[in-house]
């Protein structure tokens, strides 16, 4: 399961100051992969991708933290009315994301999106949108 974090950086005692990532790791023995992150001086944002059994878990461990977690289920949505399965989507997505099937239909694996964006960019029809 992709789960996103958000935390701040600005206080001495806020959760972007410690290595929360490494602690949870640590703590539990579940493996996390980091798929994106946006870290500056102020805030931080990630994305991870846990292991569905052990997302409860790490969830709570992060909240305990001070993180704020939001579980991404449905990363990219297709409007079906508005796609014309033009494939726009299909050639900038670094994570084949989309494909066609044989009926050269546009198909969606949102569990391989690492929201960034590119698709949403791409669609000449406004058809992609990000869970916000």
């Amino acid at each position: 399961m992709k789960l996103r974090l958000a935390f701040s950086r600005k206080g001495k005692t806020d959760p972007g100051r410690e290595p929360v990532i490494a602690r949870v790791v640590k703590e539990t023995g579940v493996l996390i992969n980091v798929e994106k992150a946006n870290i500056d001086s102020m805030a931080g944002e990630v994305l991870i991708d846990v292991p569905d059994r052990d997302a409860d878990l790490v969830r709570r461990c992060l909240e305990e933290m001070g993180v704020t977690v939001r579980a991404m289920e449905n990363a990219v949505i297709r409007d079906e009315e508005e796609c014309v399965d033009c494939g726009a989507c299909i050639s900038v997505c670094p994570q084949e994301v989309f494909s066609f099937d044989a009926e050269w239909r546009l198909c969606v694996s949102a569990e391989r999106c690492v929201l960034c964006g590119k698709c949403i960019q791409a669609c000449p029809h406004g058809a992609l949108s990000q869970q916000g």
